[in-house]
């Protein structure tokens, strides 16, 4: 718990194992349950500075390691902790981390790269969040040689699924004619399913080859496909930096 950020009683009581946060309600309403001496109240919140009792014995909240880990997922793993069809997950390589963690945000079957995985669930939802606008950059091999016209809608934002796409940032990497294929690498900060190929789709590309390689100012690096490893204090600040402005990569 978070001294800054305080929480309700009953789900601290709810959260130390207690009990539900209903049984909890009711243990108040009883009388059982003090903060720092005096009886508590329905409505009452607490904070890590708080001293809370229930019938004579004081309850702890129990601390949590919190782990934040970058996976470079190869293709052919569903970014999901299980799958009921029986396909590989990503679970799969992280089982050794030591601690339960789980995936923030997702990439597709066929997508390789960057994933991020943790046990704090305040921290997954702002990385998550729409609000806080985090940039995610791939490099994306397309089919065949891409226009002027069909960057241009990239950029501005096409219609997929009935909606408008969010402005993006696209540069053109490589443009290999004879290939009949351009590397692109395209900076997003919505995360709609399959956005990237159904974008590409759009404007008429086939998208040959998906990779993330940098959420928010944290790069992957060259972290071997299927590896994983900690992320720095520093790295998990830098999740949420903007590394855009106006328009630029910083």
């Amino acid at each position: 718990m978070d001294k800054k950020e305080p929480i309700r009683l009953q789900k601290f009581l709810a959260q130390c194992g207690i009990a539900s946060r209903r049984k909890a309600e009711e243990m108040i309403l009883q009388g059982k349950v003090k903060i720092n001496g005096k009886p508590a109240i329905l409505g009452d919140k607490v904070t890590d500075k708080d001293k809370v009792f229930v019938s004579g014995k004081r309850v702890v909240m129990p601390r949590t390691k919190y782990r934040y880990i970058m996976l470079n997922k190869p293709r052919g793993f569903v970014t999901t902790m299980s799958d009921e069809k029986g396909r590989k997950c990503v679970a799969e390589l992280v089982a050794d981390v030591g601690e339960r963690v789980y995936p923030i945000g997702r990439l597709d079957k066929d997508s390789e790269g960057m994933l991020v995985f943790t046990n704090d669930g305040e921290f997954a939802n702002k990385v998550m969040h729409p609000r806080n606008s985090v940039y995610k950059f791939y490099r994306v091999t397309v089919r065949p040689n891409i226009t002027e016209e069909q960057l241009v809608k990239l950029e501005t934002g096409v219609e997929i699924d009935g909606k408008k796409t969010a402005p993006a940032i696209v540069h053109v990497l490589v443009q290999d004619k004879e290939a009949n294929r351009v590397v692109l690498e395209m900076i997003l900060h919505e995360g709609k399913n399959r956005e990237i190929r159904k974008m590409c789709a759009a404007v008429g590309l086939e998208v040959a080859r998906l990779r993330r390689t940098q959420i928010g100012g944290v790069k992957m690096g060259m972290l071997k496909q299927g590896d994983w490893r900690d992320l720095t204090e520093k790295e998990v600040k830098n999740l949420l930096a903007n590394p855009i402005v106006n328009g630029r990569v910083i």
